[in-house]
């Protein structure tokens, strides 16, 4: 007797899956990162700013699994390559597009929404978002993933130190993405009780 894995995300419990729908889904989670994107506040002090992607990040890394979501960050990243207005905007309202992207201060937080994709993901495929416990250290681990690469980045990109990125880069966000990992983490489990009583 054969019985349906355990380890698939959400959007496999729902539907078969396809080439048509995998792409779907992607393209789909593209534009969730890049309109949460522009829900964004710039803070005087940092190059960094506050936005919702990484509640985007990590919730999109969680319900579609690994490899689309890591193939949906990295389309989010060739959209601004290309000159798509799709990053959060600067301080004066503008979007960097084009090669500067890839010089940008927060160019790693960028590279770090790929490999937190990869984390989550994996984690998701081995049935973490099913409870609030493993979503939630799926979503720290991945949030971390973020961190590094986006601190490590913006202290070579500054030429500052690495406690000067970590200060600017890392700590005034420490509270808002544990919420938005926390909102995240209610999220999937929830759907999972809807869809799997």
């Amino acid at each position: 007797m054969t019985t349906q894995s355990a380890n698939v995300v959400i959007v496999d419990s729902w539907a078969s899956k396809s080439a048509v729908r995998n792409a779907a889904l992607v393209v789909g989670l593209t534009a969730f990162t890049a309109l949460a994107a522009q829900i964004s506040v710039p803070l005087p002090f940092t190059p960094v700013p506050l936005t919702l992607q990484t509640f985007a990040v990590l919730a999109g890394a969680g319900a579609l699994g690994a490899q689309r979501a890591v193939i949906a960050q990295v389309l989010y990243i060739a959209l601004a390559v290309v000159g798509a207005p799709v990053l959060a905007p600067s301080a004066d309202g503008t979007h960097v597009t084009g090669r500067d992207v890839l010089s940008m201060p927060t160019f790693g937080y960028l590279a770090g929404f790929v490999f937190a994709s990869l984390v989550v993901g994996q984690i998701a495929e081995r049935g973490a978002t099913k409870r609030v416990p493993t979503t939630l250290i799926a979503y720290v681990a991945g949030t971390a993933t973020i961190y590094v690469f986006g601190a490590t980045w913006l202290a070579h990109s500054t030429g500052m130190s690495m406690s000067w990125a970590i200060s600017h880069g890392v700590t005034p966000f420490l509270v808002g993405d544990a919420v938005k990992a926390i909102a995240a983490g209610a999220v999937l489990p929830a759907l999972w009780k809807i869809t799997k009583p």
